[in-house]
């Protein structure tokens, strides 16, 4: 299950993405999350998916 709240919810999007996963489509697979909605969440609080960094910004 994802943390609710945005920024703990970004701090371990990244942290995934960082350490296990090539991206972001990979990291939902792996969640089992929905990716729109993920981008959703964190767009709220003003970060989005940068694919060529792989992570939130």
């Amino acid at each position: 299950m994802l943390p609710r709240d945005p920024i703990i919810l970004l701090s371990y999007v990244n942290t995934k993405l960082r350490d296990r996963d090539a991206s972001l489509a990979l990291f939902c697979e792996e969640e089992g999350a929905d990716e729109s909605a993920l981008r959703a969440a964190l767009a709220e609080v003003g970060y989005e998916y940068n694919p060529n960094t792989n992570q939130f910004v």
